[in-house]
């Protein structure tokens, strides 16, 4: 377990470096992160599962300005940890995504904190011409401090947390149990309806209306879906190129 531990906070260490020194590659997404958790514990189907629900949760949070959304990468991580480790189903796993997000939250918003102190003095060392210093301050303690902030609870979590989780699951009552269930199903969309206020206008609306009723009435999956919707999009991307290249041709005639 001690390796396994050692391995889901290095995963933490790459999720929080991605975007910030690593390029982006998109591994701080949950669908990523969680696939690779499921891959290191054994059981990549539950990964999958989890991070495909997480992932709908997190596709309305943005981090606009100094605002710090909740932390759904080390809500990934933990929360698809328990649900493999102590055989549980998706449902719960989504449970305990949620106060592990306010959790990674609260830390962020910690070590920004710190990091804006740093700052200071970094200007310190730059009006003393130490520039070395000034670079190991935004490099080097930026660095290790963010991979404080993942591997640490993260490790923590995982070694000494499973069985604790695990009793507090089966404790858990059945009417209980069924209220986080709905609860957790209801998020995906709350995360769907905070994505539709960002991009939603009066032109996109017919799309909405007719992925909607297609999936309610078609009986397709959401891969036929996705594949029907392909289709509409290059269609109508030719229908504009087309339109565009003949006005051209008429200005220039």
């Amino acid at each position: 377990m001690l390796i396994k531990s050692l391995l889901l906070g290095i995963i933490g260490i790459i999720c929080i470096l991605d975007s910030r020194l690593l390029g982006r590659s998109n591994l701080e997404r949950p669908l990523i992160v969680s696939t690779l958790v499921g891959i290191v514990l054994g059981d990549l189907q539950k990964g999958l599962m989890v991070g495909a629900s997480l992932e709908l949760m997190s596709l309305g949070l943005v981090n606009i300005g100094a605002a710090a959304p909740p932390d759904m990468n080390m809500a990934s991580i933990i929360a698809t940890a328990f649900a493999i480790l102590s055989k549980a189903n998706p449902q719960a796993a989504l449970t305990i995504a949620v106060p592990i997000s306010v959790l990674g939250q609260l830390i962020g918003i910690l070590l920004r904190t710190v990091l804006s102190n740093l700052t200071h003095t970094a200007d310190s060392f730059i009006e003393k011409s130490e520039y070395k210093k000034a670079c190991s301050i935004h490099i080097l303690w930026g660095t290790i401090l963010y991979s404080l902030m993942y591997f640490i609870p993260i490790f923590l979590a995982t070694y000494f947390g499973t069985d604790l989780v695990k009793n507090i699951v089966n404790s858990i009552p059945s009417w209980l149990t069924n209220g986080l269930t709905l609860a957790s199903e209801i998020l995906p969309a709350y995360g769907f309806a905070l994505l539709l206020t960002t991009m939603l206008s009066k032109k996109m609306l017919p799309f909405l209306l007719t992925g909607f009723f297609i999936t309610a009435y078609s009986k397709l999956s959401v891969t036929g879906v996705a594949i029907f919707a392909c289709v509409v999009a290059f269609v109508l991307a030719e229908i504009k190129f087309n339109n565009n290249n003949k006005i051209k041709d008429t200005l220039d005639l």
